[in-house]
């Protein structure tokens, strides 16, 4: 991220501060020497920053850290203030009125050249009064700048670092993409969840006798893991199953963070009709998908359900899963969730007991088999490699078993079957002996950190938009 404000941002500030000062008095004293070292500075300070994200340096190093935020401070006010000199100078150009602009016209051939002579007079006498503000901002940038060569000294370091990292990408993708998704170790999860979908009949039966009508019609089974488990993965190995055609209608629908109730019950027409409804309202989408499903046994796959607000989400799915109870006796809701929480609500809103099944993480001789799936795609003969397979036991061994993990991994190491390559990766901080719910990002983070540098900056720049927010491709080619 801090490649982007000492790249084009500070190239920025210095071309347009050497604009606005030059035809200042200060221009010819200090000003001019503190831009031309921050000219003079800016390529070291590119190439310390860029070292320092490729390599993680400033993971390890608080100095370095804390200068590239002072560094990143003094980039921010200074631009800050050219963005005023900029937005001064436009207003400055507009014309109060026709009538002055008329006059300047007419006028102006007679005092062009007292204008000049004038304005020469008025540089000597006078200095803009908002310009301190701006020598200001270059002083201290100029200062924090000054502090580079604090940490030339890492450079060293970072250019082996990054040439066991340079790999070309896009050669990697054309030699062919990853292979079909097996489910590899999860076999018996499978199982598991076929028989549920197979549940006996007596137990439907016996439903009918003790619940409500949303009871009774409804099976209900939740699958809760950290993330990165596989739950998805999983599910999507059921739903394609040819047992499952046994259902009348299947919808699959993800729902993720802070859900709207209209959209989930529009995602599941759509999914059952393979187009958008247009419905505007809660109660004609509800009595849509009533009608949609109206005796008839469905299989719905609910994906990725997350909690904000018990209560609230509570009295949200009640409004989601009223149109259910009109389907058919054997219909069955697959959930998907890191919350043990949110499979008790599921349960509580169709007054059902919990049923929940504990995805946990891949045996290792698993989780080795599908990193290698990955690592050697595209490879004829894997066991010529004895030695890139001895890395790859030993980095299985900091995954806890974690299936994304192990593919995301996988494909770093698929783009260099080179020793040096997956030693680094072996020896990266971002592999975990603890990985978890949340230190699942720190392999995403890892993936990054393999991309292209443009490719870095451009899933960089996504990141500052809000989480689900969706993209019009037009306007982000533009941006």
């Amino acid at each position: 991220m801090a490649e982007w404000f000492v790249g084009p941002v500070m190239d920025k500030i210095i071309n347009a501060c050497s604009d606005y000062l030059e035809d200042q008095v200060g221009w010819q004293t200090g000003m001019k020497k503190e831009l031309e070292r921050l000219r003079e500075n800016h390529p070291k300070i590119q190439a310390v920053v860029f070292a320092a994200n490729q390599a993680q340096i400033s993971d390890q190093n608080p100095a370095l850290n804390k200068w590239i935020w002072q560094l990143r401070d003094a980039i921010d006010e200074a631009d800050d203030v050219l963005d005023e000199f900029e937005y001064m100078k436009l207003k400055q150009q507009l014309p109060k009125n026709m009538e002055e602009t008329k006059k300047r016209k007419f006028m102006g051939f007679l005092f062009e050249s007292t204008r000049k002579i004038l304005k020469i007079g008025e540089r000597v006498l006078k200095r803009d009064p908002n310009l301190k503000r701006l020598e200001e901002a270059v002083q201290k940038l100029d200062k924090v700048s000054a502090d580079v060569t604090t940490f030339l000294h890492l450079l060293d370091r970072a250019k082996q670092e990054q040439k066991e990292q340079e790999v070309d990408f896009y050669q990697t993708r054309e030699t062919g993409s990853l292979p079909k998704n097996g489910l590899i170790g999860r076999g018996k999860d499978k199982e598991f969840v076929m028989q549920w979908l197979r549940m006996p009949s007596n137990e439907e039966h016996q439903a009918l006798v003790n619940g409500t009508d949303l009871c009774r019609k409804i099976s209900l089974l939740s699958i809760v893991g950290h993330g990165g488990m596989g739950k998805t993965t999983l599910l999507q190995h059921v739903y394609e199953d040819e047992m499952t055609k046994e259902f009348d209608l299947k919808m699959w629908v993800c729902v993720s963070n802070n859900f709207d109730v209209k959209k989930v019950i529009a995602d599941m027409l759509e999914s059952l009709k393979k187009e958008r409804p247009r419905l505007d309202t809660l109660d004609a989408l509800q009595n849509s998908l009533r009608t949609e499903i109206m005796s008839k046994k469905f299989l719905l796959v609910l994906d990725d359900i997350w909690e904000n607000d018990e209560k609230q989400d509570k009295s949200k799915w009640e409004k989601v899963l009223v149109p259910l109870a009109y389907g058919s006796f054997g219909s069955r809701i697959l959930v998907t969730t890191r919350m043990e929480s949110v499979a008790m609500m599921i349960a509580t809103v169709i007054k059902k007991k919990k049923e929940t099944f504990k995805l946990l993480g891949l045996e290792e001789d698993q989780c080795l088999q599908l990193l290698n799936s990955h690592a050697f795609a595209d490879v004829e003969n894997p066991n010529d490699y004895k030695r890139l397979r001895s890395i790859a036991g030993e980095i299985v061994k900091k995954l806890s078993g974690s299936p994304l993990a192990a593919k995301v991994i996988g494909g770093i190491l698929n783009s260099s079957l080179d020793e040096t390559h997956w030693k680094k990766v072996l020896n990266s901080d971002f592999v975990t002996p603890k990985l978890g719910q949340d230190d699942i990002f720190l392999i995403l983070r890892l993936s990054y950190m393999f991309l292209p540098k443009h490719l870095q900056n451009c899933f960089a720049f996504c990141s500052i938009f809000r989480q689900d927010y969706r993209f019009d491709k037009d306007d982000l080619v533009k941006m």
